[in-house]
């Protein structure tokens, strides 16, 4: 069995704790897939130390190897401070798409009678993040500008994987930007959106401003959706989705590079939740997204058993949740080590009853 190299982006305080906890479900003698892990510290201190050239060294692997797996870090507050490590690895990855699945997580009800996934595909870089700003004037003349910008590669990158994405698992396009205000700017994303539909005519498209697809999201008949969204407008979507779910530590989330042919190239997976320093140490976390966030990454390993494996994970972490065994935020009672363990044991039992049946 060949090896895969997968590169591990370790974090700060909880981010850390759930990362090992993905780990140990990754573990080949688990998946049975011939995985190797090459770590780089991405801690704070460390990034503050190599003055976030470990963030490059990091970066630079992942282009070679396709596939990287990140723990939640720290951004610092202070101006002139490392800043951002996601921003940062999506620049260097050039990604163009970052990947959010809302689910029904099992004996959870969720909010507003949402039943069916939902997926946030958040452009990954430009918009808003890394927009130049500045002042001018004082007092109650002083005036702030911001510099967004979008290109049209972006925006067509980001179109055309929704589309993709939504003939694969039978889902509407759904939203979109608001246009209406912005129709030179926004308008651009539009543009890709709606010619991106002509090349994809069988796949449903319903666009709606940004505005009524919060609104309407609540009125939602139970249909999957694919939500297209700028980077901004993505980054608070997906939360609200995710816990209109049950918890946003119930999903994982996906960074992608595509090519020019639109293929994905480079990979990096990692939980959307922060560091949460107040769970740091208590064993109290959920690991639920760290854990999918692994899964996520064996779907883009070439291979038979890289792909069972990540069948395996993502139906034993749901069974696991149906079963009983739930973390606090849930309202259960089990331990982030315990909810790991109960879905180790599930994942090994089903490979075993696989490869006995002959599946």
């Amino acid at each position: 069995m060949s090896n895969t190299t997968v590169i591990v982006l370790e974090g700060d305080q909880t981010g850390q704790e759930l990362l090992e906890e993905g780990l140990r479900v990754l573990d080949p003698a688990l998946t049975q897939c011939g995985l190797t892990f090459e770590r780089f510290n991405l801690s704070l201190a460390n990034r503050r130390h190599t003055g976030n050239q470990v963030v490059r060294d990091a970066a630079e692997r992942i282009k070679q190897t396709g596939l990287g797996i990140k723990a939640a870090t720290i951004t610092p507050d202070e101006k002139g401070d490392v800043g951002s490590a996601n921003a940062l690895l999506r620049e260097l990855l050039e990604a163009q798409v970052i990947l959010r699945t809302g689910r029904r997580i099992p004996s959870v009800r969720p909010i507003a009678g949402v039943h069916h996934p939902i997926a946030v595909m958040r452009m990954a870089v430009e918009d808003a993040y890394n927009a130049k700003e500045w002042r001018e004037g004082s007092g109650l003349d002083e005036i702030a500008y911001s510099t967004r910008k979008l290109s049209r590669r972006t925006c067509r990158a980001v179109a055309e994987y929704t589309f993709l994405y939504a003939r694969r698992s039978h889902a509407k396009v759904f939203g979109g930007p608001k246009y209406t205000v912005s129709p030179v700017y926004e308008g651009l994303f539009k543009e890709e959106l709606d010619a991106a539909h002509t090349r994809y005519p069988d796949v449903r498209y319903d666009p709606q401003l940004i505005d009524a697809t919060y609104a309407l999201l609540l009125e939602t008949t139970g249909e999957a959706m694919v939500i297209p969204a700028l980077n901004r407008d993505g980054d608070t979507l997906s939360d609200l989705v995710l816990k209109m779910f049950g918890s946003i530590a119930g999903a994982e989330s996906v960074i992608l590079h595509l090519d020019e042919q639109f293929e994905v190239k480079r990979v990096l997976a990692e939980a959307p939740h922060g560091t949460a320093p107040s769970l740091e140490g208590k064993n109290v976390a959920n690991p639920m997204a760290m854990i999918l966030a692994g899964a996520a990454l064996l779907r883009h390993i070439p291979g038979e058993r890289p792909a069972r494996a990540s069948r395996a994970i993502y139906e034993a972490v749901f069974e696991t949740v149906y079963a009983g065994c739930r973390t606090t935020d849930l309202g259960g009672q089990a331990t982030t080590s315990e909810y790991t363990a109960e879905v180790i044991r599930r994942v090994g039992g089903k490979l075993e009853v696989w490869d006995a049946l002959g599946d």
